[in-house]
């Protein structure tokens, strides 16, 4: 099987928010979010957050927070951002006791209406080992299926944390802006 076709963890999570479709715009929520509402959603894992642009030009989000034991450095590159679905992809290097490695990491946010003036956001996260990361187990005699299963746990019990909160976020964000259209 190659690096590339397994799965070290995923996980989504799904929150009802009481805001319409079509007043929600992830990708600016996304792309225009302070840091100090990023740590706000996921105390104490969320570390810091900034917003950048890749060398070719692409909108970039690097976030630091702990996942597990594990500090994580997320640089995700915009793939695809749309009001209702935003697609970021990283390489996100990771510090653990053993050592530094990389995991490639891609991150969907969905927004979809669930009728009555409601819209359900789902945090949707995929992490794949790189071959960085196969090498890093080699070296430490660490079986893939034993970080599989760690990784899982940290992973998903940290999306099922974030998910409300950033959901939530969204909300107040779509709220404000349709409160400054409204002047």
């Amino acid at each position: 099987m190659k690096v590339l076709d397994q799965i070290l963890s995923q996980s989504a999570y799904s929150h009802e928010i009481d805001v319409p479709l079509a007043k929600i715009d992830i990708a600016d929520w996304l792309f225009s979010l302070p840091e100090a509402e990023y740590l706000r959603c996921c105390v104490p894992d969320h570390i810091a957050s900034g917003i950048t642009t890749s060398d070719d030009g692409r909108r970039m989000v690097v976030n630091v927070e702990m996942i597990g034991s594990g500090l994580v450095v997320q640089h995700y590159v915009a793939e695809e951002a749309r009001p209702d679905y935003v697609r970021m992809n990283s390489i996100s290097d990771v510090f653990t006791a053993n050592g530094r490695t990389q995991v490639n990491v891609l991150w969907e946010l969905i927004a979809e209406d669930t009728g009555n003036g409601r819209t359900r956001y789902t945090n949707r996260v995929t992490a794949r080992p790189t071959d960085a990361f196969m090498d890093f187990l080699d070296q430490h005699g660490l079986r893939f299926e034993d970080a599989a299963a760690a990784r899982q746990a940290a992973g998903g019990d940290h999306n099922r944390r974030e998910t409300p909160f950033f959901a939530e976020s969204i909300a107040r964000r779509a709220l404000a802006r349709a409160q400054e259209t409204a002047l």
